[in-house]
């Protein structure tokens, strides 16, 4: 089976390494198509086969995917509506804010068709990846599911739920970074190196995370664990909730959403 990756900037880019370090492609049956020399001839050093023709590149592959910014995903598809099967492939499109009727319009005969909002952490195996498929065999399904699993977690859901997963997952791993920039910072003020703060705080939200997935506590049950009376756990806390913590987090991600 082979796969084209049309856009290999920052999004399409991370998708591409984690498809390299996945077991699911040969190196040589993925194709890079990018306008940029640069990020071709660094994907060639890699085994994969690349090109600036975005047709070349999606009339041989058995999936197509489309990773562009939004406003030029029309461009895209417009481009290579010529050389697509419907018969034969399956087209995946990564751009937030780009809706099934929006490319059914443009492509009329459309392949069967799957929205994808991965994270950048699937160039790590790591990322929290939306999907939504339309018109799409069982089998089809099944494929793009062992695709992005073996990249992270995969949540299937509707159309309607997908700008939620963008701001929770996929601007959410920028609202995670912000934390822990914060949190460093924080640590600097109270007297640690710069890069020792970074890793104690990162190796801190690591094991917080290890500890909900093991245990599957609700995060304030977990809170408790380590909270006692008059403590400077529950201290810290209060002044963060204080200076809008909480609140801050959810209009941050209900503002993304919009």
């Amino acid at each position: 089976m082979k796969i084209a990756m049309i856009g290999a900037g920052a999004m399409g880019g991370a998708t591409v390494e984690g498809l390299i370090k996945g077991g699911y492609f040969k190196n040589e049956d993925i194709t890079v198509a990018d306008p940029s020399l640069k990020i071709v001839e660094k994907f060639a050093k890699q085994g994969v086969s690349v090109t600036t023709d975005n047709q070349m590149a999606a009339q041989d592959a058995d999936i197509v995917c489309v990773c562009v910014k939004p406003w030029l995903v029309e461009n895209v598809l417009t481009d290579i509506k010529e050389v697509l099967n419907p018969q034969k492939q399956i087209l995946i499109v990564i751009a937030a804010g780009v809706s099934s009727a929006q490319i059914k319009e443009w492509l009329p005969d459309c392949p069967p068709l799957f929205l994808v909002i991965p994270n950048i952490a699937i160039a790590q195996m790591a990322s929290m990846t939306f999907v939504v498929s339309i018109g799409a065999s069982s089998e089809q399904i099944q494929i793009v599911k062992s695709i992005f699993g073996e990249m992270g977690k995969v949540l299937f859901t509707d159309e309607q739920h997908l700008a939620a997963g963008t701001t929770l997952a996929s601007c959410g791993i920028a609202y995670a970074m912000r934390y822990i920039r914060a949190a460093s910072e924080g640590g600097v003020e109270l007297g640690f190196k710069a890069d020792d703060a970074k890793q104690i705080v990162m190796q801190t939200v690591k094991g917080a995370i290890k500890l909900l997935t093991a245990t599957g506590l609700h995060p304030e049950e977990a809170i408790d664990l380590v909270t006692t009376p008059g403590g400077v756990t529950i201290k810290g806390l209060n002044e963060m909730e204080h200076a809008g913590f909480t609140s801050a987090v959810i209009r941050g991600l209900k503002a993304g959403a919009k």
